[in-house]
């Protein structure tokens, strides 16, 4: 046993002196007090014990105790509890030795309100606070936004906000397009709307057989009174319920509120694939792909599970693929989460097997394709190093773009690559300050942002050993701007140290014949069909899609600013009292002191500040 070892070992008997024989969760620390590992037990003492015996344990463990400075505790009541702690924590320190799910975000549901006499359909993501009834949760925003234009069609629910429909003097176009029944002007009664909602609220629950038969019966009675306008409304409402349920239905009726959890393992890495069935329909899949070393199916399928429904309603079932010995204890701890009964099963025949395997065969889709993504990436950065002559195989490309339109809303754009693709994370945005930049002065703008950035740089990392260093920068642009980038460099201490290269448009700006060009070399190109060359023009196309990105959110905010903004006592309470009054800025400024004084809530020294402003 090496010295690193023992003073582990020695670290955690030092820490059992004091461990309590109860539930809790444990923190091995390193000597700079960062997590290594977070784990539960049920009893603390005879659970950390076993550290310190190594030789009993796998290498990434040892690796781990040799590490362990110290340890810290957090007693719980039950081992339940502690295993919801032990998940939160995890997410929250991300523990180098865990199994971590990287994808933590929530996801989006359908949403009635319950809190207007005529309620609303929309898509809500987050904490379900306001209320209301929610459906979900669906795999994609994409799906969730077509299922609800399909609903509107179906059930004809206004998506329109409180004050829109408040503020509503004639049908809008929603109305006109047959996706609202237009409540906000009286086209149809409080009761008829009520019931439209009723519908819908049983359709999303699973009971849509008797919701159509009661719509063909309507569109037949009114075929045969010779009133087709209102025939055929019903038939597009039926074929909007059917094009819902044709993208939504896999045809497994002992299904109605589950997730489907399938793992896949190879090489080292796993994927997790889940399916969203609520109400007997599928709300769509998603793949994960959690970090770990050497782990088993079962650990990870745990750790996923745990971290998982930390921020998403688990359903009445969870379907899963393996079986896990801590199914009792998962399920208790999922159920202090909701009111109601939780179980998790394996199912071994029938309509469960069949679409558990097919999870288990999307998820293993899913790795190969995300290993082959991996091992292309890998070879296009070597192509890279060996085309632009760098030292080894780079770990991160910073591409830059600037944007502006005749030289207004000017800002530059960073985008950054790495070994697994786009780590978009890390993109930046620069709004140009220098006010002496001539608008649309790209080299002038250019010197700004690299000199910001790399400034940056040297602050936060003068010894470059972060990772956060480009091994290459790749600007847009033609051999001018290779000048800039080169003076730029100088200025900071840093020629030489750091490789770059500018992208340009070949002849006639032609795409696929791009031209390189650095410091004491010829600019050259690269065959058209060169994998690496394709690579490039996706790395330059990015930036630019970032930055263009970036300068259309700028432009909308200066024209959503009204010129209102800029008189003194003129917040946004008042600002919409006037404009509600008058109609348009315009108008407000052409007014005269008696017409402003006599808009509610502007007292007479507020309207001559509004009139002297104009005036």
């Amino acid at each position: 046993m090496d010295n690193s070892l023992k003073n582990g070992v020695s670290n955690i008997k030092r820490a059992l002196e004091n461990m309590p024989s109860c539930a809790g969760v444990y923190r091995m620390l390193d000597a700079n007090d960062n997590a290594l590992y977070v784990g539960k037990a049920k009893n603390l003492a005879k659970r950390v014990v076993n550290y310190t015996k190594p030789e009993r344990l796998e290498y990434r463990l040892q690796s781990m105790i040799a590490n362990t400075a110290k340890m810290e505790i957090i007693t719980t009541k039950t081992e339940a509890e502690a295993l919801l702690l032990e998940a939160n924590l995890i997410k929250k320190l991300k523990p180098r030795y865990n199994i971590l799910l990287r994808d933590d975000k929530t996801y989006p549901h359908i949403f009635l309100s319950g809190d207007h006499d005529y309620p609303r359909i929309t898509k809500h993501r987050g904490a379900q606070k306001i209320k209301g009834n929610y459906y979900g949760p669906f795999a994609s925003a994409g799906a969730v936004n077509t299922t609800i234009t399909d609903l509107q069609k179906a059930f004809l629910i206004r998506s329109c906000s409180d004050n829109e429909f408040s503020g509503r003097t004639r049908a809008c176009i929603e109305y006109q397009i047959k996706r609202c029944s237009a409540p906000c002007v009286d086209k149809i009664s409080q009761e008829n709307y009520s019931e439209l909602i009723s519908q819908a609220k049983n359709f999303l629950k699973g009971k849509s057989r008797d919701i159509q038969e009661n719509l063909v019966k309507q569109m037949e009675i009114a075929s045969a009174e010779l009133n087709y306008e209102k025939a055929s409304m019903f038939r597009d409402r039926i074929k909007a319920l059917n094009k819902i349920q044709a993208k939504q239905n896999i045809n497994v009726p002992s299904i109605k509120n589950a997730d489907i959890i399938g793992i896949y393992s190879n090489s080292g890495q796993s994927c997790i694939q889940v399916f969203f069935f609520r109400g007997g329909q599928n709300y769509g899949n998603r793949a994960f792909f959690p970090k770990h070393e050497e782990a088993s199916d079962e650990d990870i399928l745990v750790a996923f599970i745990g971290q998982f429904y930390q921020k998403n309603i688990p359903p009445n079932e969870l379907i899963i693929s393996t079986d896990i010995a801590e199914k009792n204890l998962l399920q208790e701890a999922l159920e202090s989460l909701v009111s109601y009964k939780i179980r998790i099963t394996r199912p071994k025949t029938g309509d469960k097997k069949k679409i558990i395997d097919d999870a288990v065969k999307n998820a293993q889709n899913a790795l190969q394709h995300k290993i082959l993504s991996s091992v292309k990436q890998k070879n296009l950065l070597e192509g890279i190093a060996t085309i632009f002559e760098l030292e080894h195989t780079p770990k991160r490309i910073e591409v830059y773009d600037n944007s502006h339109i005749m030289g207004t809303h000017q800002l530059g754009a960073m985008i950054v690559a790495d070994s697994d693709g786009f780590n978009k994370k890390a993109y930046r945005r620069f709004d140009i300050k220098n006010k002496n930049t001539k608008p649309g002065d790209d080299y002038a703008m250019m010197t700004e942002v690299l000199t910001r950035r790399l400034k940056r740089l040297k602050q936060e990392c003068p010894d470059k050993k972060s990772g956060i260093w480009p091994d290459l920068l790749l600007i847009d642009g033609g051999k001018g701007h290779m000048g800039i980038v080169k003076q730029v460099l100088k200025n900071l201490d840093l020629e030489g140290e750091i490789i770059f290269a500018c992208i340009s448009k070949g002849p006639d700006r032609n795409a696929g014949r791009e031209q390189f060009h650095m410091p004491g070399k010829k600019s050259f190109t690269l065959p058209h069909n060169d994998p690496v060359m394709y690579y490039l023009q996706i790395l330059r196309d990015e930036a630019h899609r970032f930055a263009i990105g970036g300068h259309r959110n700028k432009r909308s905010k200066a024209i959503t600013k009204s010129v209102l903004d800029d008189i003194p006592g003129i917040g946004a309470r008042r600002k919409k009292i006037l404009l509600n009054h008058f109609g348009s800025a315009d108008d407000i400024k052409n007014a005269s002191l008696e017409e402003l004084i006599k808009a509610d809530g502007i007292n007479k020294k507020t309207a001559e500040d509004i009139y002297n402003f104009f005036n």
